[in-house]
């Protein structure tokens, strides 16, 4: 019998600590990585589409939500493929900034099979697409981004 209980302590202690490491990912309240949108349908479609609740799939501790069988199917056979850059947070923030901001996930970028997202909102009253400087230096600011993640994903 306490046998079983230490079995059950560590399992318990390796899922806790596997959720925990696993929320550096870019999630909102209800647990669900890009706001709900689907990753696979930027590169099938290049559109932002809310996945369904019904077509849902735990990844790494995060909720990914997809638009259809189909969509789902394919990110579980390769996540790696469809998994935005820098966890899901915005890719302008972390070079320049130096900072895990959220995004709009409406507002993304496809280049060389990599998807990236950005901030676009309200920022110090004003509107701000994070998306417009980054597209205007966007070799210097990935590699600055690249750089920076390596310390930001720690935190």
């Amino acid at each position: 019998m306490k046998i079983i209980k230490k079995v059950m302590v560590m399992c318990m202690l390796f899922l806790g600590m596997t959720t925990l490491f696993a929320q550096n990912v870019n999630v909102n309240k209800d647990g669900a990585a890009n706001s709900g949108y689907d990753l696979v349908n930027y590169f099938t479609s290049n559109t932002a589409e809310r996945g369904n609740k019904d077509y849902s799939v735990i990844h790494n501790g995060a909720t990914y939500y997809f638009i259809n069988t189909e969509n789902k199917k394919t990110f579980i056979e390769n996540p790696d493929n469809y998994l935005p850059q820098f966890d899901g947070y915005c890719a302008f923030a972390v070079a320049k900034m130096d900072k895990k901001v959220h995004v709009d996930p409406k507002t993304f970028r496809i280049d060389d099979g990599k998807l990236y997202l950005f901030y676009n909102d309200f920022w110090e009253g004003k509107p701000f697409n994070t998306m417009i400087p980054w597209l205007n230096n966007e070799l210097q600011l990935e590699n600055l981004a690249i750089t920076n993640w390596g310390s930001l994903k720690k935190s």
